[in-house]
């Protein structure tokens, strides 16, 4: 087992806690850069869409895993960073300048619907973010001249120094890409975490009461929070909407917040790593699923085979492990550790809420 010793408050909030887990990153990240060069082409698609996938549940898990409010619209907020990305680059804007501004427009209008929304809690929240979920479908349809409909749009080619990426040409450069698009967000997830702000997101997550007692601003963090989420999940729209080169309304439909919220909760509700292995589970599940029925089935289709599966799930998750797939690995790994001092009543969970949460 390693002991941390903290000398100062700039060791307790350092990114890495010692040398090795920095040098571990660091060996991850190397190894995920050189990855085009140790698999094939489909394979180093099957990856970027992993890492696609993980930007959007970074932006979710902002929201409801630091700071507690539970979100089913972030589909949403994907299509908007989406179609913003594309308009400004037809208009004419650079694919870096149109992209980061695309964030910024997603969060902002993010910012301003958590105002009137972020006045409810618990399930009430999540049916209202819902209803922005299905809602944004007819937007999409309604607003036709500029997003095309049912008939959808094509991507624009996306360049940066006179160099096209391609997915069919070239899938290594999207996915060092997607990479860079990934390393960027996640410092800046764990730098906001770092801050007095990301401190504000758990003490409003653990009990809005204590956190108000303390001076926390809650309208205010909450808004924050709903606003950096969905500017992190408009640029995972955006990549999503590029990657595949042609979508419409239906590329974006509200299955696509029922997938970020399990993969979340699979993953790891409230930690980094959680939205990363959860985006493996969303991205491969439904590849394992056609081997299986093709194998099983003789090439047999069966309708609502993938969303069974997944309801079943985060059923299953939410059940026997609600720390997620992340938090199972902790566990294993704080048993290894103490071994054989370790004893299974550490991990009982706490059944009860905050009586301060009561008063809600």
């Amino acid at each position: 087992m390693r002991f941390h010793f903290k000398t100062s408050y700039d060791t307790d909030i350092d990114l890495f806690p010692d040398w090795w887990k920095r040098g571990l990153y660091l060996a991850l990240l190397a190894l995920a850069v050189a990855l085009p060069f140790l698999i094939n082409d489909f394979y180093v698609g099957e990856a970027t869409n992993v890492l696609i996938w993980a930007v959007a549940g970074l932006g979710l898990m902002l929201l409801t895993g630091q700071t507690g409010q539970v979100s089913l619209g972030h589909s949403a907020f994907m299509a908007l960073g989406c179609y913003a990305c594309v308009l400004l680059m037809e208009a004419g804007l650079p694919f870096v300048a149109a992209f980061l501004l695309a964030g910024v427009v997603t969060g902002l209008v993010g910012a301003a619907i958590a105002v009137p929304a972020l006045r409810l809690h618990g399930v009430y929240l999540a049916i209202a973010t819902l209803a922005l979920a299905i809602l944004a479908d007819d937007i999409i349809v309604l607003l036709a001249a500029w997003t095309g409909g049912v008939n959808g749009k094509y991507a624009p080619p996306v360049t940066i120094l006179g160099v096209e990426f391609n997915r069919w040409s070239n899938p290594a450069a999207w996915y060092w890409l997607a990479l860079a698009v990934v390393v960027l967000v996640t410092w800046a997830y764990r730098n906001i975490l770092r801050t007095p702000l990301g401190r504000s997101f758990a003490a409003v997550r653990d009990s809005e009461i204590s956190a108000q007692a303390m001076g926390v601003d809650v309208a205010r963090t909450k808004t924050l929070a709903f606003g950096l989420s969905c500017a992190i999940t408009g640029l995972g729209g955006a990549l999503m909407g590029l990657f595949s080169e042609v979508f419409n309304n239906e590329t974006f439909n509200f299955l696509i917040s029922i997938q970020l919220v399990m993969m979340i909760v699979v993953g790891g509700l409230g930690f980094i790593h959680g939205a990363f292995l959860g985006a493996v589970v969303i991205a491969f599940l439904p590849q394992l699923l056609s081997i299986v029925t093709d194998t099983l089935g003789r090439g047999v289709a069966i309708p609502g085979l993938e969303a069974a599966v997944f309801g079943g799930l985060l059923i299953l998750f939410i059940l026997f492990e609600p720390m997620g797939l992340y938090g199972r690995w902790l566990k294993i790994r704080v048993w290894l550790e103490l071994f054989p001092f370790a004893r299974k009543d550490m991990f009982r969970r706490q059944k009860s809420y905050l009586k301060t949460e009561r008063l809600r």
